[in-house]
């Protein structure tokens, strides 16, 4: 039987053949990424369920100090050991009235580590060892797919890459023949009561044709902490070619060393930022110094749920001076550029939480939706490579097997024949298949042999 001629262009099977391979290559991983990915959404919301340690009950009365709280956390976890610069509070956060502060510290040992106090008395409520935490076990698979840093940041980057790439052959795939009203249907529409070969192709090319446009949002903004290289051509591209500023490093001026023992720097730096008044919604954080030398960081965020509006700044453990600083944050959201603004939005974009509880939930289902896609993906073409395997001619395929049933095979033996080949001249028989057209070939031909009736 002649074949079918292939009525795709050189273009459209280019496509699908990268559509498959690409997908067959980086479908485990982005499946990891797809599932982990919209578990974290909604990060914050759950642990404001299951952490109640996170909150305390508003008091008429102002916080303690820095200091005094650094202490009670010190206290807390190296009890008396001597400082050897290791066993250091680095940071301090405070919230609103009714949150927990939070100290941390890292050791070798157990990592990073977070006290939560009460910013009213100091009493400590909760420590937490990050690396247990089970939304950081999550966010490490969605980043490092819980392999070493330098290889599975590669490998998940890559294959987000290669998503990209999906994204647009899939489109190309899903693109309707015409405009009829079933071509279009099978393309807009899932049949929920067809068998489940239907459905699934439903679900991988319908839902892959809604969900493009979230999950190239989600893709691009994810490949930011996956190379440097695009980071920086992203914000040489929205910035109408400027380069993205690197990290500054400040230092503290030593000469103030005397000038700086009659009060601690940290009490002063708070007073001076944050009023007693606890009326103001976010939370202000202050990094420790270290080393004679370093500075004293702040990080400010004037509301909780989203993260580009904070501010960074730089003072001298010392003089208490504002450093001068550039880059994304050295201006106010309001008055920085819009290259600043969407690097500073880029997390808040990624996760959904720049448009509030609705954002949240679609850049939940588009991550559930892209992490099913090489599910269903992977399910057809396992369907489709059993089925080419199955749909070859049924003639062509019991006489290439010899499968001839006997009843279909005439008895034509001469009256008497005692033998099954009693009778019969010596032919050279051809093999038991179908001729060219597919009809079966003469019963003579068929008797050779190894297919004798019986």
């Amino acid at each position: 039987m002649l074949k079918k001629k292939n009525s795709k262009s050189p273009f459209r099977r280019i496509n699908d053949w990268l559509h498959l391979w690409l997908g067959l290559s980086s479908g485990l991983v982005i499946f990891i990424v797809g599932i982990t990915g919209c578990i974290y959404v909604f990060e914050r919301e759950i642990r404001n369920i299951t952490q109640p340690y996170q909150f305390v009950k508003p008091h008429d009365k102002a916080f303690l100090p820095p200091s005094a709280l650094r202490e009670k956390a010190r206290a807390f976890a190296f009890d008396q050991l001597p400082d050897t610069g290791e066993n250091r509070i680095r940071s301090l956060q405070y919230g609103d009235a009714g949150r927990a502060a939070i100290a941390a510290y890292q050791t070798r040992g157990m990592g990073y580590v977070m006290i939560y106090l009460d910013p009213y008395s100091g009493q400590v409520l909760r420590a937490k060892v990050l690396e247990r935490d089970f939304f950081r076990i999550v966010l490490d698979g969605h980043f490092y797919l819980w392999l070493p840093k330098n290889i599975g940041k590669t490998i998940v980057a890559s294959s987000v890459l290669i998503f990209v790439v999906l994204l647009v052959s899939g489109l190309v795939m899903w693109w309707p023949k015409s405009l009829k009203k079933s071509t279009v249907d099978r393309s807009f529409k899932i049949k929920w009561k067809a068998n489940f070969k239907r459905l699934n192709y439903d679900l991988h090319n319908v839902l892959g044709f809604y969900v493009m446009l979230a999950g190239l949002v989600l893709a691009l903004t994810g490949l930011v902490w996956g190379f440097e290289w695009y980071k920086k051509s992203l914000y040489w591209v929205t910035s109408g070619g400027r380069s993205l500023p690197g990290k500054e490093v400040h230092r503290s001026d030593t000469t103030f060393v005397a000038a700086a023992t009659a009060n601690e720097a940290s009490d002063r730096l708070w007073l001076q930022l944050r009023p007693a008044s606890r009326n103001e919604q976010g939370s202000l954080q202050i990094q420790f110094p270290l080393k004679s030398d370093d500075v004293i960081s702040v990080v400010t965020n004037p509301e909780h749920g989203t993260y580009y509006r904070r501010e960074f700044s730089r003072y001298d453990r010392y003089s208490l001076r504002e450093l001068p600083q550039t880059g994304v944050f050295a201006k106010t959201f309001s008055k920085a550029a819009g290259a600043d603004q969407l690097n500073r939005m880029n997390y808040d974009i990624h996760v959904g939480a720049i448009l509030g509880l609705p954002g949240k939930i679609l850049a939940f289902f588009a991550s559930l939706i892209c992490g099913s896609l090489p599910i269903t993906g992977f399910i057809f073409w396992l369907g489709r490579k059993k089925g080419k395997r199955h749909n070859r001619n049924p003639r062509q395929y019991k006489a290439s097997s010899g499968l001839v049933q006997k009843a279909a095979l005439p008895d034509a033996r001469p009256v008497g024949a005692t033998s099954p080949a009693a009778g019969y001249p010596r032919i050279n028989a051809v093999a038991l298949r179908g001729s060219a057209d597919g009809a079966r070939t003469s019963v003579p031909a068929m008797w050779s042999n190894r297919g004798l009736p019986q």
